[in-house]
């Protein structure tokens, strides 16, 4: 996330920015807020109908929410991450729930699996975050067989989520070079990325909400648990991040539907269903 708007470049760095990434990923606790979004890995199931004892990966997989989503549709699952604590997390839901799943701790830009090696890949809110995107985005074709399927959920760069981004940039400049995480949430950089592998790229446009009890709360939440938030926080003196969280609280007021103090807040993403050729 370190890896905010900009649009193109000098030349990256992506070797550096990946292991800045990978230290903030690493930071706090992400599975207190990734937990939350389990019902984005849920939808994505049903948009891939998924069958029992289809072979699926989850790339860049967190805690585990469509690692899950698909364990308990019957299938057999490898959930990976290049953040070993995250996968411990997934273990641990895993085992609580009674789940077979193999945990791996890979790198999305260089998967350890030979191709075409699984019927669906999946990724929710995560590969997106990959720095060398064009290089992720061949990892995921190529380790998903001819007639598969990928499916995605990706922020759009109008979302909340895509504006905490640009906010984040005001106070921390992106990398030079890197293109926005967002631009996953785009049709045409899908084009882009998966034109040439994919039979078919079908989008659909879904909202997630953020509850909390407030948008202190939410703030709060997320600057202990979420790693380029505390990151952010960490970066900045006293003043600067005053006027952070002021900026965060003018973005979340903006489109807060609660009408009672808490926290409603719609974010837009794109739920993509690829068919590989």
């Amino acid at each position: 996330m370190s890896a905010v708007l900009s649009a193109t470049p000098p030349a990256a760095d992506l070797a550096a920015v990946k292991t800045r990434q990978q230290a903030a990923w690493s930071t706090g606790n992400y599975a207190v807020v990734g937990t939350t979004l389990q019902i984005v890995g849920e939808n994505l199931c049903e948009a891939l109908d998924l069958r029992s004892g289809s072979r699926v990966l989850d790339v860049a997989a967190g805690n585990g929410n469509a690692t899950l989503a698909a364990a308990r549709r019957w299938c057999d699952v490898t959930s990976s991450d290049y953040v070993a604590s995250l996968l411990e997390s997934g273990r641990a839901r895993a085992q609580a729930e009674g789940h077979t799943i193999q945990f791996q701790e890979a790198d999305a830009e260089n998967l350890p699996f030979p191709d075409a090696s699984f019927d669906v890949v999946l990724s929710t809110f995560g590969v997106m975050f990959t720095p060398n995107q064009d290089k992720a985005a061949s990892e995921l074709a190529r380790v998903c067989k001819p007639g598969g399927k990928i499916g995605l959920a990706n922020w759009t760069p109008e979302s909340f989520i895509g504006q905490l981004f640009k906010t984040i940039g005001k106070y921390i400049p992106p990398a030079p070079g890197v293109k926005s995480p967002a631009l996953w949430g785009t049709k045409a950089r899908l084009e882009e990325l998966f034109g040439r592998t994919a039979k078919e790229i079908r989008t659909t446009s879904r909202e997630f909400n953020f509850r909390y009890r407030s948008p202190a709360h939410w703030i709060e939440v997320f600057r202990t648990y979420y790693g380029p938030m505390n990151k952010t926080f960490g970066a900045l003196d006293a003043g600067k991040q005053a006027a952070f969280t002021r900026d965060l609280l003018t973005l979340m007021e903006r489109d807060n539907r609660s009408g009672d103090g808490a926290l409603v807040l719609p974010s837009a993403y794109l739920e993509v269903v690829i068919e590989r050729k």
